[in-house]
């Protein structure tokens, strides 16, 4: 058992880049987690970590002594499901990240659906449009939106966004209708940008119809990186959004926002499943995946 403490420990070190983050994600004192891997060091007589004050880096026999210790420990984990728990009935704790718009206003209000299916599974929902590292946070799977740049992950589409453009009935009162979106770049008109937690940039709104494909970033006067401000930014008159149809459903009905450039379209926006390859895909982790894309079919958010 000890043993088997210490590749946990060791592992999360290499996964996290640090014996405090790696203490924090398993729950013990930073001095007992370096105990466990100073032991591990010394009964396999080999250096696996260099430590400085500023970083800890693997060896070479540490990286090889890694990418073998996470294959057992996902091993031992999948004995263990299977020993201990019918699969037709997958119980444990996960713990998933989702954005915004599609936790608060897709999962959330389904979640019922899945504990009724799956009473005994826990879930620690993350609900933030920031991007987190999963080894780092120690998640088991997020929901991300758009492209995946990293190719180290396994991603599965699940479902896709489509996007429309509109604006408060005020913002139109005070700024008159843009009539094209390319208006949207001119005086007096001004757009909301929404920018990425992780690199600042800011998207521009895209539009295509027929053969002709418009980028438009907007004269703006305001900023943000979370969905749900994006649409109270909306609904406040600071400006044209391009924004999740499904979102603003509500408010389109009952004309809180006004749609624009109706005959003229934004590419549909997938939506991922994204996880450690290194992770084992356990049965609870199974059916949720399952679950959100049916859940995102049923919203009208499915592949199509």
């Amino acid at each position: 058992m000890d043993r088997i403490v210490q590749m946990r420990a060791f592992a999360r070190v290499v996964e996290t880049g640090s014996f405090t983050k790696a203490a924090d994600s398993m729950d013990l004192p930073k001095a007992s987690l370096t105990r466990l891997v100073q032991a591990l060091e010394a009964r396999l007589r080999v250096q696996l970590l260099t430590r400085t004050t500023r970083k800890v880096t693997v060896t070479q026999d540490g990286a090889a002594y890694y990418e073998r210790t996470v294959a057992l420990l996902s091993e031992l984990e999948a004995i263990d499901q299977g020993m201990l728990h019918d699969n037709s009935r997958p119980r444990g704790r996960l713990r998933v990240d989702v954005t915004t718009l599609t936790g608060s206003k897709v999962l959330i209000p389904a979640m019922g659906d899945f504990h009724a299916r799956y009473p005994d599974i826990e879930i620690a929902l993350g609900v933030s449009d920031r991007a987190i590292d999963l080894l780092v946070d120690n998640v088991d799977c997020v929901l991300r939106v758009g492209k995946i740049d990293d190719p180290g992950f396994v991603a599965r589409r699940v479902g896709e966004i489509r996007f429309c453009v509109c604006a408060s009935p005020g913002y139109l009162a005070q700024y008159g209708r843009p009539a094209h979106p390319e208006d949207l770049d001119r005086e007096p008109h001004l757009s909301v940008g929404y920018f990425s937690s992780r690199t600042g940039r800011v998207f521009p709104f895209s539009f295509w119809r027929n053969d002709t494909k418009l980028e438009i970033q907007g004269r703006r006067r305001l900023d943000v990186n979370d969905s749900n401000a994006y649409v109270a930014a909306g609904l406040a008159g600071l400006g044209v959004v391009q924004v999740a149809a499904y979102a603003v459903e509500q408010h389109l009905a009952n004309g809180e926002l006004v749609p624009l450039f109706e005959d003229w379209q934004a590419p549909a926006v997938p939506i991922y499943v994204v996880y450690s390859p290194n992770r084992y895909v356990s049965a609870r982790m199974r059916v949720f995946i399952e679950w959100v894309a049916e859940t995102l079919h049923k919203r009208g958010l499915g592949v199509s």
